[in-house]
């Protein structure tokens, strides 16, 4: 199953470190930008980092025995992509707000999962699904 691709635009603190992780850490192609804004190609989907002074505060609910991060975007992965980008970060020093890990394990949902926050505190949280047709499983 092919999804269309998404677009979400949320606000950072400081431009030049979306930037640097985004683009940098995460490999995310740049597109277009202004003084007030950058896309990034975002795993095929288009997110827009938009200059905001002032961050919400975050909450968490609890899911699988994990506090999940509220609110949080990400994108699912295939698994080999999803392990490789897993090590980079480790690697990079990322402090991980749920460590690379899987959750649902021998359930339909079952999904490697990682959380963690880029520079200005948005969480994201990437998946790889043990069977990816199995995306929206109950």
């Amino acid at each position: 199953m092919t999804l269309p691709p998404f677009h979400l635009a949320f606000p950072v603190h400081d431009l030049e470190a979306a930037r640097g992780f985004y683009g940098g850490l995460l490999g995310c192609p740049e597109g277009r930008s202004a003084a007030e804004w950058i896309d990034f190609d975002f795993f095929g989907h288009q997110i827009v980092a938009h200059h905001a002074e002032g961050m919400e505060p975050k909450h968490s609910n609890p899911v699988d025995g994990h506090d999940v991060p509220v609110p949080h975007f990400g994108a699912v992965l295939p698994m080999e992509e999803w392990r490789a980008l897993a090590e980079r970060l480790r690697e990079a020093g990322t402090a991980f707000v749920i460590e690379p890990t899987v959750r649902f394990e021998g359930q339909p949902g079952e999904q490697a999962t990682m959380f963690f926050l880029d520079p200005s505190g948005n969480a994201l949280e990437l998946k790889a699904m043990r069977d990816p047709g199995k995306l929206f499983a109950k």
